[in-house]
């Protein structure tokens, strides 16, 4: 004999069902996830590692047009991550950051230069006073971890290669080393601190 569903226990969607409702809701660019407040329907078994790669059920989701979609509806609110239709909101675990900034080009020069990065999932994103860049050091060892900014408060880990890139482009002001874009400087390590 079938339980009857308790209000208290939500039934918590499946990707798919959480993927086929996108898609039905799906216009051009970013859905609206700021403008969607749904009912909070539980955690779904789903993780984003450090490397960027995302879990269900413990396996890697090796579908890049699957990933794309779940990202475009990745909501955070306070501290949690959240997948976002306009009829559901599941909760799901996030390592570090939910993207990892893979790449990035420079136009321009000196303060002025814009650093434009790119994720692994085809998000673009200009640092900036919008987008900034921040370096966390781990209290033990030092070693740095860099993230920009994407959207929503979203955040990008750098990837290591990335980083000793923008490192290249470093530049010393007002007693930090770190770097220019759109005319905000983002420091990196105090100046004291360089290795030369």
């Amino acid at each position: 004999m079938a339980k009857a569903m308790s209000t208290q226990n939500p039934v918590i969607p499946s990707a798919e069902g959480i993927a086929a409702s996108v898609r039905a809701s799906k216009t051009r660019g970013l859905p609206p996830v700021h403008k969607w407040n749904p009912p909070f329907c539980g955690d779904l078994d789903m993780r984003i590692a450090r490397d960027g790669t995302w879990f269900y059920e413990g396996s890697p989701i090796g579908r890049i047009g699957l990933v794309k979609l779940f990202s475009s509806i990745l909501k955070m609110e306070d501290g949690r991550y959240f997948l976002v239709t306009p009829v559901e909101k599941v909760g799901i675990t996030v390592d570090d950051a939910p993207f990892v900034a893979t790449d990035f080009t420079v136009t321009g020069e000196g303060n002025d230069q814009v650093i434009r990065f790119e994720t692994h999932v085809g998000d673009f994103t200009d640092a900036g006073p919008d987008n900034p860049i921040r370096v966390e050091r781990d209290d033990e060892s030092g070693e740095p971890a860099p993230y920009v900014h994407v959207r929503a408060g979203l955040e990008a880990l750098i990837d290591r290669k990335s980083f000793y890139r923008l490192v290249e482009l470093g530049v010393e002001n007002d007693g930090w080393f770190g770097v220019w874009s759109q005319g905000q400087f983002f420091p990196m390590i105090p100046a004291d601190e360089l290795d030369l």
